[in-house]
């Protein structure tokens, strides 16, 4: 039986498909096998699939089994109306001539005591054909069987249902709609409110018995959920046009973005670092980046009162997540020795003695075990007994410094190059007057002591002197901010699904700059390590995520910027902060980047930002257990931590970022560009013809008056490749220095001594930082590329150090010129000229008068 009606819905198949008390039967739904014939050996379109609602249970046994072709009626057809069933097996029982893989196929179908296969002796036309299931297919007329829907029990059906077709496979719709007048709608509607109002306008118009405005009135209840899901809607098409503008993005990701096409690199925040010296008893070494997957050794801030943090203790455990400390991990790896725990200075015998503001060298004594300094190690120099009586508690907490050492003599032998290779000691230096070990270090320039040490001083009202006010302090290991986690992330989805974006569980991803073990060491030509001051220097924008990817194919993916330079062959992603601080990975299409196929790994650290600015004294704990462990502290504030670019600044600064020159045209280029390079004070660029093409000479003036040395040349270099033009070569080169030679002929007043005043005078105009923040005239900070000296300057400087009367320039012994040539009117002038890449200098040094020489004429005084 057909139906006579043409219906929109199917709901009287819906409802037997789900019934679950009654146990009529009809047809779900009948399958062609086409092109999947081709796969199992059989003939295409000539077996058909009939699904049921319940098991078949006709056929000649009346159980289902056996050839059921009895039971159905083939009918239909255009040209060919001469297609019979040669068979009809439920699935469960194929017909024993198949193919062990069509027997296999049809075996598997879910469900199959509810699968009917036929097969037909040939194949239709491009016509309608109808299969109907009856109770005797010879009877006339057949009937529907028992317990069998009569709607359901036909279905119609084309054998070319695979061939391809341009059209929509489903049947046009019988009946023609009844267009009806548009109802009259606020199109403007976009808020809750208005939403409500409409709808209750509405429902006025189509139910106006409804007349009930009572909150708790079910009908009331259903507009509103309605007005709330169409405001939910409203406001997601607003975020999208929202979000398409940098003037008008509100989310990070939106904002990054759109800041990248300007140029402009939006960070997320750096990391915190902070020196952290461990005390141990016996010597052992630190790994910090063990073989995956174990993780680095994480240090907590202070939560406990034991070195070593149990985090397997169950007790430990609810204390470590009640307090939840900040965890440091360490950068590299180092060998810790119990001889530098505490290392005393050696000053000779000599009593109440200092090291005073800007040194750069000391002595070291040795106890009964050897110090295993090496150059590139780092100390912290640190007050122990301070106030007037030299007491433990008065010792001021801010004199402490960390240097990095460039010499250490005697040096110990490491085993390796490797930051944590063991150390044997190297030939001992002795005292010849008391024999004791004494080992000699110098540190970093840049690390120059900010301000005096003492080291042994006399106590008032005692006989003896106090000794190891100040000590320094070895094992110090530069730490980042963050804990490492592994994640197994999602795997990628099939192809053809939505592109995948994987989400880290753990907010706040660490975002740092690349630490360079070969800078720990000095370089094989000679240039010192990097200072202890420049450990700290991170440029957020240069900070990458710390996170490392690996698939089940040991495959290794590399985080980046963008994907805009990646190939399609390039494993490469990108980590995008949302603005809940979860790290959200993208990766490449096919076309930039290649997409994951295979089920990745992460291993990243989380901890970013200015939290991670500890203060002393603030580290205490470590998740290694080793009982050679005494102490751990970090005896400087953590700093460097950095928060996330607020969006606003972004929308501030990225529209002028392609105004910021990105290429080095002119001379005047290369100079501005080089000065943006941390360091550089002041540079200048010269171009020349050198035979086959144009180089570009770089003069740079490093802060300080520091000389081009080879690691940052190397380091400078890397940065202004990027904006040089091709074609031409570029070279780093110090300055023109020129030495002066100046003699001032002073009056001194009456009442002042002349020995006063001429040590006054040589302070003045020395080249260095004073302790009381003043500085020296010929600093080098203080002079530049053509920068002449003028006269009037210098007699300004004279005549403000107390007890100088006036300057005689006229005296004959007055000097005002280069050094080691004539004068050639720089008097008359006023000033002493300088070229273009000439910076004067005057340093003042007995051992080297050719850096320049000032001297003093005085009379009068006393």
């Amino acid at each position: 039986m057909d139906a006579q009606f043409i219906c929109g819905s199917d709901a009287r198949r819906a409802q037997l498909r789900e019934q679950k008390t009654t146990s009529v039967n009809g047809i779900d739904f009948l399958e062609v096998l086409d092109h999947e014939a081709m796969l199992l050996g059989s003939p295409r379109q000539q077996t058909l699939v009939l699904r049921l609602f319940r098991p078949w249970k006709l056929g000649p046994n009346g159980d289902g089994t056996g050839n059921c072709v009895r039971n159905l009626v083939l009918s239909g057809g255009v040209r060919r109306r001469d297609v019979h069933i040669l068979w009809a097996y439920r699935a469960d029982q194929v017909h024993p001539e198949l193919s062990s893989a069509e027997q296999a196929y049809f075996s598997a179908l879910p469900q199959p005591d509810s699968a009917l296969i036929v097969r037909t002796d040939a194949y239709g036309d491009m016509s309608s054909y109808t299969l109907a299931i009856v109770d005797d297919a010879q009877a006339a007329p057949p009937k529907t069987p028992p317990g069998f829907d009569p709607i359901t029990s036909t279905v119609s059906f084309s054998f070319k249902a695979e061939c391809p077709s341009p059209f929509d496979c489903g049947p046009p719709p019988a009946c023609e709609p009844v267009v009806t007048p548009p109802p009259s709608l606020d199109y403007l509607a976009k808020d809750y409110a208005s939403f409500r109002r409409v709808l209750l306008d509405r429902l006025s118009v189509v139910a106006p018995d409804l007349k009930k405005r009572s909150a708790a009135d079910l009908g009331v209840v259903i507009v509103e959920l309605l007005a709330y899901f169409g405001d939910y809607l409203s406001y997601y098409q607003d975020a999208v046009a929202t979000e398409a503008y940098l003037g008008t993005a509100r989310q990070r990701i939106s904002a990054r973005r759109h800041a990248r096409l300007l140029d402009y690199v939006m960070h997320e925040g750096v990391s915190a670092r902070a020196w952290v010296a461990f005390e141990v008893s016996a010597p052992l070494t630190l790994i910090a980046r063990p073989k995956p997957p174990a993780l680095p050794p994480k240090l907590y801030t202070h939560f406990y009162d034991s070195v070593y943090v149990d985090v397997g203790d169950p007790r430990v455990k609810a204390k470590l997540d009640a307090a939840q400390p900040l965890v440091f991990e360490p950068l590299h790896d180092a060998p810790l020795i119990p001889s530098h725990n505490r290392i005393s200075f050696y000053t000779w015998q000599d009593d109440d003695c200092c090291l005073p503001k800007g040194a750069t060298r000391a002595t070291l004594s040795e106890g009964s075990d050897r110090l295993l300094l090496i150059a590139g190690d780092v100390l912290i120099f640190e007050e122990v007994l301070g106030g007037a009586n030299k007491d433990a508690p008065d010792a001021d907490p801010k004199r402490r410094q960390a240097v990095r050492l460039v010499s250490v003599t005697p040096s110990a032998v490491p085993a390796s190059d490797a930051p944590g290779a063991t150390r044997t000691p190297g030939v001992q230096v002795t005292d010849p007057l008391t024999g004791v070990g004494v080992v000699e270090i110098e540190w970093h320039a840049d690390d120059a002591l900010r301000f005096p040490f003492c080291i042994s001083s006399a106590v008032p009202g005692k006989t003896t002197t106090a000794k190891d006010c100040s000590v320094a302090r070895g094992n110090v290991i530069l730490c980042d901010h963050g804990a490492s986690a592994v994640e197994k992330l999602a795997p990628p989805p099939v192809p053809g699904q939505p592109r995948y974006r994987p989400l880290l569980q753990r907010a706040e991803l660490s975002q740092a700059v690349p630490f360079d073990l070969t800078s720990l060491r000095p370089a094989p030509d000679g240039t010192p390590p990097i200072s202890a001051t420049a450990s700290f220097a991170q440029d957020p924008q240069a900070a990458t995520p710390q996170i490392a990817l690996v698939d089940d194919a040991a495959n290794e993916w590399e985080v980046k910027p963008d994907l805009l330079e990646s190939d399609k062959f390039a494993r490469d992603f990108v980590v995008e902060m949302d603005d809940a601080g979860f790290g959200q990975l993208r990766f490449g299409d096919g076309t930039l980047g290649e997409p994951p196929a295979a089920p990745l790994t992460a291993t990243y650290r989380a901890g970013r930002g200015a939290v991670g600015n500890v203060g002393a004294e603030a580290i205490a704990h470590i998740d290694v257990k080793n009982d050679g462990f005494l102490r751990i502290r970090n005896p400087l504030s953590a700093a460097g931590g950095v928060d996330a670019e607020p969006i606003d600044e972004v929308k501030l600064y990225a529209p002028e970022a392609f105004r910021v020159q990105e290429r080095a045209v002119t001379e005047a280029d290369y100079a501005a560009i080089a000065e943006r390079f941390a360091g550089v004070a002041r540079a200048v660029g010269t171009r020349r013809w050198t035979g086959s093409w144009y180089t570009v000479f770089v003069s740079v003036e490093r802060r300080g008056g520091v000389a081009l040395d080879t690691r940052f040349r190397h380091q400078l270099g890397e940065f202004l490749e990027r904006y040089r033009m091709a074609g031409e070569d570029l070279e780093l080169e110090d300055p023109i220095y020129v030495p002066l030679d100046i003699n001032l002929v002073i009056c001194v007043k009456s009442g002042y001594f002349v020995a006063h005043v001429e040590k006054a005078l040589y302070e003045a105009f020395d080249d260095r930082d004073h302790a009381d923040g003043t500085r020296g005239f010929f600093h080098p900070d203080n002079f530049t590329f053509a920068q002449p000296v003028y006269l009037s300057q210098v007699i300004a400087r004279a005549m403000q150090v107390a007890g100088v009367g006036f300057v005689d320039t006229t005296a004959g012994d007055f000097r005002f010129q280069r050094f080691g040539q004539k004068a050639n009117g720089e008097i008359a002038d006023g000033l002493i000229a300088m070229g273009r890449l000439e910076i004067a200098r005057l340093e003042n040094s007995l051992s080297q008068p050719e850096n320049g020489q000032i001297g003093f004429s005085l009379m009068g005084g006393q």
